[in-house]
């Protein structure tokens, strides 16, 4: 029940995070590109790839990881994990993995995406993308 608590918590300060920050940046750099999320997910894998490297050479209390990397960095961008286990394959020598990983992440991502606003504008209006 805790760990389910500091996935909340946490989860709850990433969500709170990534909306206003994304926010922000758009303010500042406008529409056009969405900079917010890339802002948001480039913070966040530089974020989870600080505190990992941190917890391979010091001892962490044991709510770190519910709290921080799966709730914060879970609600905040799950791109962040993504990289971060991307990166552990291609250190692990997986390179074929790693790169599986990132390819097929990306690209299957993106299909997914269309093909899950397909599924919807069917449903909707029968079809086409707008």
């Amino acid at each position: 029940m805790t760990k389910l608590l500091l996935i909340a918590l946490g989860g709850a300060v990433g969500a709170l995070l990534r909306y206003g920050i994304s926010g922000l940046v758009y303010q500042w750099l406008g529409p056009g590109f969405p900079w917010g999320t890339l802002v948001v997910n480039l913070t966040g894998c530089y974020g989870i790839g600080l505190l990992w490297a941190f917890s391979e050479v010091f001892i962490m209390p044991s709510y770190v990881s519910p709290l921080i990397f799966v709730g914060l960095f879970g609600a905040y961008t799950t791109f962040s994990t993504y990289g971060l286990e991307t990166l552990n394959l291609l250190r692990d020598n997986q390179l074929l993995l790693g790169l599986l990983n990132l390819l097929g992440s990306s690209l299957l991502g993106l299909c997914c995406v269309a093909l899950g606003f397909l599924t919807a504008r069917l449903i909707l209006h029968g079809g086409g993308w707008l």
